[in-house]
Formats: structure tokens, C-alpha cells, sequence
């Protein structure tokens, strides 16, 4: 099938991105220029090409960013002392701690540490609450609500749709279910969530009208588990090995994509995907928790369109 049925997630992310930044340039013309706090444990190369990426789209839409990083080795203790400290200064008005953490610090109380109204990530217990409850107020985790815009922005119907999500994970699995049941705009979909201890994935991936794998497992999906015509999204990122790579690697996603992307009727790429989505829904949450600080923006309106 030709690459008419190939999602373009950089060029859908860049006009997320460019409504982001006029929205940021009439902040600044009110004085109030948007700003995230970037904070990162220790030196994981994969960390620290996310949050330069991150930073890059913060420049490119004239949002201050600033990166504090501590040691592998830091205490939990140390991390919550500079949490505090982001918390009340008033340049930042979103503030995203860096997955993974190391082994010491327990994620949970990190992300139940950073104030609601500065949680752009969506972690906190709060914007989860809200979330679960459809209240639109709080704010959406950006990889799931990447994914919806990726689906709205696609032309897929979301409502009455046939929805499977492969993994159960906080960050995009139960979030994304949740997102894409709602009784709400872009939702109404039915949607099943599988796990490890699904019985006959495949037969549950088959119904799909939208699968989105989520797991965590190299090339997973393949092309008899697609009903034809299906939208496939892919936000796997696996490392595997490959002797022709430099480093003796390279990424794939959760989606054997040359074999499934003759099935399905329209696809993500892996990268160029859900990847982007994820960063341009930061750059649009850091926006609104500035707005909602200047009363620029309406407390219960959706990022989304």
C-alpha cells in the first residue's frame, strides 16, 4: 500500500506547535513570558536526548526553559528540596521530571510532589483524578493526549469506535483508555485494554477499529493480528540489535510496521510518529498553566481542539 496511509506525526506535532507559540507570543506581549523547569536524575543518554529535544522546542516557540540536573546517586530527600523550590518560583510555570528515575527515588511521591497547576506532565493524583472524572480543568499526560489529537487531527472517528490498547502502563495505557471512553468530545469510543495476562491477544486485536500498542515489546503486532483497514498507532520504543548500526543497535517500535502497514488503513510511523505529539502537547500544556496563571485562558478548557 502506498504512504497515503502513513500518519505524519512531525507535521501534524509542528502545527500543534506553531499554535503554541502564538498563543505564547501574546503572552509576552502582556509581559508574561510561559516557562518549564526541566529536571533530570542523573546522566541516562536516552534522558538527556529527550529533554534536549524538549528544550529545542522551547526555543523554537520562545517558552524560558531551564534544566537542573542532580546526580545518579542523589537521595530522594535532595529532589523533593528542589521541587519545592520550582514550586514557588514564579518563572516557571510547568515543571516535568525526567523519566526514569534511579532506583532510590520513588516516582510516585516525585510526581505527587510537583503542584497540581505545575504538573504539565499529568502525573500528579489531582490531574489523574480529573482525568478519571472528565473534568477537563486538570491537565491531560501529553503521550495520550498526543495520541487522541494524532487521531482527531487524522480524520479517524474516535466515538463508536473499536478501541484495543496493548498495556496497562500509568503513562499511556490506562490514561489513553480512559481519554478514549469518556462521554465526552472525541471519546465515546469502546475501548478494551490488554496486558500480559490477556488471554488470545490476537483474537482481541483483530476487532480492532483502533489499535494502539503500547508494551513495550519489539515488532509485537503483526499483520495478521490487523482486521484490514484498521488504524494502527505505535508508541513502542524498543531497543534491538542491528550489526549494520553504528552503535551496534537500533530502535523499533511495538509494530512490525513493513509488515502491518500494507493491512492497515492508516498507520504511524516509528519514529516520526507519537514521538513529536508527545512534545508539541508540552509545549501546549506549559502554555495553558501560563495562561491560567494571567486569566488568559478558561480553567476548564480542553488543550485539544
Amino acid at each position: 500500500m502506498p504512504a497515503e496511509n502513513v500518519i505524519d506525526g512531525r507535521a501534524i506535532a509542528g502545527a500543534i506547535q506553531a499554535e503554541a507559540g502564538q498563543r505564547a507570543a501574546a503572552l509576552r506581549s502582556r509581559g508574561v513570558e510561559p516557562g518549564l523547569a526541566f529536571v533530570r536524575v542523573g546522566e541516562d543518554p536516552a534522558s538527556k536526548v529527550y529533554v534536549g529535544r524538549k528544550e529545542n522546542a522551547c526555543r523554537e516557540l520562545g517558552i524560558y526553559s531551564e534544566t537542573f540536573v542532580l546526580a545518579e546517586t542523589a537521595p530522594q530527600e535532595e529532589l523533593m528540596r528542589l521541587l519545592e523550590r520550582l514550586n514557588t518560583d514564579a518563572r516557571f510555570h510547568g515543571i516535568l521530571v525526567q523519566a526514569p528515575l534511579p532506583r532510590q527515588i520513588d516516582a510516585a511521591v516525585i510526581y505527587s510532589s510537583v503542584r497540581p497547576e505545575k504538573d504539565v506532565d499529568g502525573f500528579h493524583p489531582l490531574n489523574v483524578g480529573k482525568l478519571m472524572l472528565g473534568d477537563a480543568s486538570g491537565f491531560l499526560p501529553c503521550t495520550p493526549a498526543g495520541i487522541r489529537e494524532l487521531l482527531v487531527r487524522s480524520g479517524i472517528e474516535i466515538a463508536g469506535a473499536e478501541v484495543v490498547v496493548l498495556g496497562r502502563g500509568n503513562i499511556v495505557g490506562k490514561p489513553l483508555a480512559a481519554m478514549l471512553s469518556q462521554k465526552a468530545r472525541n471519546g465515546n469510543a469502546t475501548v478494551t485494554l490488554c496486558h500480559s495476562a490477556t488471554r488470545d491477544i490476537s483474537s482481541h486485536c483483530r476487532r480492532a477499529d483502533i489499535l494502539v500498542a503500547a508494551m513495550g515489546v519489539a515488532r509485537f503486532v503483526k499483520a495478521d493480528m490487523v482486521k484490514p483497514g484498521a488504524t494502527v498507532v505505535d508508541v513502542g520504543v524498543n531497543r534491538v540489535p542491528d550489526p549494520s548500526a553504528k552503535t551496534g543497535t537500533r530502535l523499533v517500535g511495538d509494530v512490525h510496521f513493513a509488515a502491518v502497514q500494507p493491512v492497515a488503513g492508516k498507520i504511524t510511523p516509528n519514529p516520526g510518529g507519537v514521538g513529536p505529539m508527545t512534545i508539541a502537547m508540552l509545549m501546549q500544556n506549559t502554555v495553558r498553566a501560563a495562561e491560567l496563571v494571567v486569566g488568559a485562558a478558561s480553567p476548564d478548557a480542553s488543550p485539544l481542539r
